[in-house]
């Protein structure tokens, strides 16, 4: 399979999802000081993507999924792990570079090259010939266009009360 087999697959799904709605993309921007002050951490505006799963697709680029928040204001709360205490400072750090409260944000993002694209690749990788995702850890393999189809079908027609 060449990169231009992959280009197509991947033009034919932005056409199909013109006017469907796209999330936020964001970079996290770790806190500096200014004049000896700490600043905190911000997520800073990188456009918008088409969330289809493990996936995230631009107008010229497809991306592996990173971490998803809500953007929150800083509240002063106890945590049970770290872990909710790092997702919480990621969602006010989506509030502090703008995000409307509420709104999702993905960061941690990763540039798929479609040109790089090789057998042992991930998410996306080619077997065969055939462009495959692997949607996830533990999760094995399906065709990409089958999963794009799936993925698309989910975000034009979501399920009721989803």
């Amino acid at each position: 399979m060449s990169a231009s087999s992959l280009s197509t697959i991947l033009d034919d799904a932005r056409a199909r999802l013109a006017g469907a709605p796209r999330e936020r993309l964001g970079e996290l921007q770790e806190g500096r000081r200014l004049l000896g002050i700490p600043r905190a951490a911000r997520v800073l505006p990188r456009g918008t993507a088409w969330h289809l799963g493990v996936l995230l697709l631009t107008d010229d680029a497809l991306l592996a999924t990173g971490d998803i928040v809500r953007s929150r204001p800083e509240v002063r709360r106890g945590f049970a792990a770290e872990s909710q205490r790092r997702r919480a400072e990621l969602s006010a750090a989506a509030a502090r570079g703008g995000v409307p409260e509420g709104e999702s944000v993905h960061i941690g993002w990763e540039v798929i090259d479609p040109a790089a694209v090789g057998a042992s690749s991930t998410p996306v990788s080619v077997r065969d010939g055939e462009p495959f995702v692997r949607w996830s850890a533990a999760g094995g393999f399906m065709p990409l266009g089958r999963y794009l189809d799936e993925r698309i079908e989910l975000l034009r027609h979501p399920p009721e009360r989803a």
